[in-house]
């Protein structure tokens, strides 16, 4: 993980109405709910336990193809960090020893063939068992280091948590990487008429019915619609800047094909949430 990077919990920003340039925002921002939303079973940002959500109701949950180099790291982060309380599944579609790896430090795995990003993480979104649901990726990039204070802003109220990577710069993302994000994060803030600042972050917390009241239909483009359909459907949607690492191992994504399908699939998706508020 980053230690030069510091982490700096007052500065949570919530997503809110668009007054400006996403991309370039470097202030502190209060957190702002975003209207009412609409899980099953009442509204959103509730908790029925009076003490909060612990890390015994946290699923931590991720796609993993081909990541031996750094796998084991990551699991070993999420245990000591959750002291072995938080469950983790991995969807696995793997030739490796991921798995092996996976299952050697007590995650769930589930072998599936490989069918993509979206596929493999909305597969283990739908696995996990717990209130509190974490996305992350298995290649080391993501501090798990801020799962206390992702789970202490879902006690706070919000339905949804993202890591804002780019916050700090992002140094250690390839630059066309960086460039394509903060592209993405502006063009899901014009069409959703909401401020967002990292639309393709890996690392989320959702409360559980933000997730089983939506249908996801994207792929490659997973991690956009994941963030857009709840903020347009006004769950409170909450970005932290977190450090962001160097990836372990090789990166699987074409950088010109995989961002043509997330800038599409950010087109499709506000669309949609538009034409269904008619």
């Amino acid at each position: 993980m980053n230690a030069d990077v510091p982490v700096e919990p007052e500065t949570d920003r919530a997503s809110g109405p668009l007054d400006g340039d996403a991309s370039t925002d470097t202030g502190t921002a209060t957190e702002v709910r975003t209207g009412t939303a609409e899980p099953s079973g009442g509204e959103g940002g509730t908790n029925d336990d009076e003490n909060g959500y612990t890390f015994d109701d946290v699923s931590v949950v991720m796609g993993t193809y081909n990541e031996e180099a750094a796998v084991g790291h990551v699991l070993a982060d999420i245990d000591a960090v959750t002291d072995g309380r938080a469950e983790v599944v991995c969807v696995d579609g793997s030739d490796d020893r991921t798995p092996e790896i996976a299952r050697e430090h007590g995650a769930r795995v589930i072998e599936q063939e490989p069918r993509g990003y979206g596929v493999a993480v909305e597969a283990a979104l739908s696995a996990a068992d717990r209130p509190v649901v974490v996305t992350t990726d298995c290649d080391d990039t993501y501090p798990m280091e801020e799962l206390p204070a992702f789970l202490a802003a879902v006690n706070d109220g919000a339905d949804v948590v993202g890591g804002d990577r780019l916050y700090w710069g992002a140094a250690e993302m390839p630059a066309l990487n960086r460039l394509g994000n903060r592209a993405f994060a502006t063009l899901a803030s014009v069409l959703a008429g909401e401020r967002v600042h990292d639309t393709t972050t890996g690392m989320r917390a959702y409360r559980r019915e933000v997730i089983e009241t939506i249908e996801w239909t994207e792929n490659t483009g997973l991690s956009a619609e994941l963030l857009v359909r709840p903020l347009m459907r006004g769950y409170e949607v909450v970005e932290r800047p977190i450090p962001y690492d160097e990836r372990r191992g090789e990166t699987k994504l074409d950088p010109f094909a995989g961002g043509a399908a997330i800038a599409k699939s950010i087109l499709t998706v506000t669309l949609e949430e538009r034409l269904r508020r008619l």
